[in-house]
């Protein structure tokens, strides 16, 4: 294979195959697919509020459908410690998610900072994106946040443009979204979309290292127009070197 080169321990079998597979086109949830569709309702308990978050994941339809281990740690950190993001002390805070998937960890902060969350991801994510947002509705307004879902294809101006720009927002959260390398420059271009230097705005990221060189070239790009720090570290995974860490970037 022509990146085992580039694969450490973390690069599991799943991701790869289901890396390949999207390469396929995105799947659809109309109808005639619907019975074939593998469900799994999951429960995310917040400790910090006695509460719980319901989510939806149909893993028999690629990445963006299913919790991977980023989202999971940054809702642990949100929950537990969320003064290790740096989040600014707007009232309320209007926060931005990339790459949302299930909407786990967007649906968390709006609950748990009672924020106003913007989710977002591709059109074809964006049902199983909103049921999941509007299961956990009652929870996030009876904690005072609120949940909106709108589609972000990553470089696209016009829908950058949608969303208000970089003074919608006071911050940008995303997890688990470094994999195509063909994706890495749109993905930066949206983040310098919406933050921008004297703006005050920051980008934290939860990552984990998959791949070595892909990995790097991400970082290599990102350096280039943002200042990168890591703020919070995993311990490592079961069977791995390394856990999920969680990065901020701010403009040059």
């Amino acid at each position: 294979m022509a990146e085992s080169s580039d694969e450490d321990s973390n690069g599991d079998l799943l991701l790869r195959t289901l890396l390949e597979e999207e390469g396929e086109g995105p799947p659809s949830l109309d109808r005639s697919n619907q019975q074939h569709l593998q469900e799994e309702e999951r429960h995310h308990h917040l400790e910090s509020i006695g509460a719980a978050i319901v989510t939806r994941q149909l893993p028999s339809l690629g990445l963006s459908f299913q919790l991977w281990p980023a989202a999971a740690s940054l809702l642990a950190l949100l929950d537990l410690d969320p003064s290790r993001l740096l989040l600014p002390p707007s009232s309320p805070l209007r926060l931005l998610e990339l790459g949302s998937g299930t909407g786990l960890a967007g649906i968390a902060a709006a609950a748990l900072l009672r924020a106003d969350v913007t989710l977002t991801d591709l059109p074809h994510v964006l049902p199983n994106l909103r049921s999941n947002a509007e299961s956990n509705a009652p929870l996030v307004a009876a904690r005072g946040g609120s949940l909106r879902v709108r589609q972000l294809r990553w470089g696209s101006p016009e829908d950058e443009a949608a969303l208000g720009g970089a003074a919608a927002f006071d911050a940008v959260v995303a997890a688990d979204v470094v994999y195509h390398e063909h994706l890495f420059d749109p993905l930066l271009r949206t983040v310098g979309a919406f933050v921008r230097e004297g703006e005050g705005t920051a980008f934290l990221m939860a990552h984990l290292r998959r791949w070595k060189k892909r990995d790097a070239l991400f970082f290599r790009k990102a350096r280039k127009s943002f200042r990168v720090a890591l703020v919070h570290a995993d311990p490592p995974l079961p069977g791995s070197r390394t856990g999920v860490a969680v990065y901020r970037f701010t403009a040059k």
